[in-house]
């Protein structure tokens, strides 16, 4: 069994994670909190990344419509029918979620965690949008709290980068992950396998690199393509290939052999709302692939971080 199991995971899940830190059953609660981001305004690209729907990856985000606390509660009373003594996680999704001056995301922030039976705050935001000011506050958020910075990388490699229009280069990430680090603020990465033009080796070397850095987490996501975005526009030009679900499966074990054996995986397929979905439709079928994973885990007698090799 693998050490950080205690099911037949072979690889180091979210669920096993909470359930060993709380003692309990703990779920994200997703937060539209209405900011919006760099990459959209002007401050370093227009249009925002080409995959990323008009709710800035914020599919299940709340309704920005209604306040915070109104969303977090629609929330959190549809998961107490299925876990009535769960704890929750304030997971702020939609767009940048640090871009906003120092007291607005006081105000948003503090707003979710002064709720009953929160115990911690998931903030998704860019690498070039933590200003000096904010990581301060981070830094006493942390020493209160349960934080999690998400930062969105999808790809180490900068012509995809370009291509994906993230308007952020490797360098700024990198040095943004350091400096979370030397505040001990939690860090869990956005990876995309898929991307268009990219090869089974490229995927697998973002993995491999960021194995070899301080990070507590990662989600790994299939690229979707959905109505109403960019890449739509480019697919239906195009027509790059698309990874197959095999395909996808071998990947994705492949990248869990060569992660580093204590980083979380936070998600490992991705979860678009059928509705806006164009391709892969296999990625409507989340549960199996899921269970398909585990069984080449199985088939391979193979675990996370077998293949994981600390570079000098």
């Amino acid at each position: 069994m693998f050490k950080y199991s205690d099911s037949n995971k072979r690889y180091y899940t979210l669920d096993y994670f909470y359930k060993h830190k709380f003692n309990s059953k703990v779920f994200k609660v997703s937060l539209n909190a209405g900011f919006t981001c760099p990459n959209k305004d002007g401050k370093y690209g227009t249009g925002g990344c080409i995959y990323c729907s008009k709710t800035g990856s914020g599919e299940y985000a709340g309704n920005i419509k209604e306040d915070l606390i109104t969303q977090f509660h629609e929330v959190k009373n549809m998961m107490l029918k299925k876990w009535p003594n769960a704890k929750y996680i304030g997971y702020f999704q939609a767009n940048t979620n640090t871009y906003a001056p120092l007291n607005i995301l006081k105000e948003k922030y503090e707003t979710i965690l002064k709720l009953d039976n929160v115990v911690g705050l998931n903030i998704a935001t860019r690498p070039d949008s933590i200003s000096d000011e904010c990581l301060d506050y981070l830094e006493e958020l942390s020493k209160k709290t349960y934080l999690t910075i998400e930062l969105g990388l999808q790809t180490i490699h900068e012509s995809t980068s370009k291509l994906i229009n993230r308007c952020h280069s490797l360098e700024c990430f990198y040095n943004m992950v350091n400096k979370l680090r030397e505040r001990n603020i939690n860090i869990v990465v956005h990876i995309i396998n898929g991307l268009p033009y990219e090869t089974k080796e490229m995927m697998i070397e973002t993995v491999k690199y960021l194995s070899n850095l301080d990070i507590q987490g990662i989600k790994i996501h299939m690229l979707s393509i959905l109505k109403d975005t960019k890449l739509a526009e480019i697919y239906n030009k195009e027509h790059f290939k698309l990874i197959t679900r095999d395909e996808y499966i071998d990947i994705v074990c492949d990248e869990l052999e060569y992660l580093r054996e204590d980083i979380v995986v936070n998600r490992i397929t991705g979860d678009p709302k059928i509705s806006d979905l164009i391709e892969p439709d296999w990625l409507i079928k989340k549960v199996t692939i899921l269970n398909d994973i585990d069984k080449e885990m199985v088939k391979r007698n193979s675990y996370q971080g077998i293949k994981y090799r600390k570079k000098d």
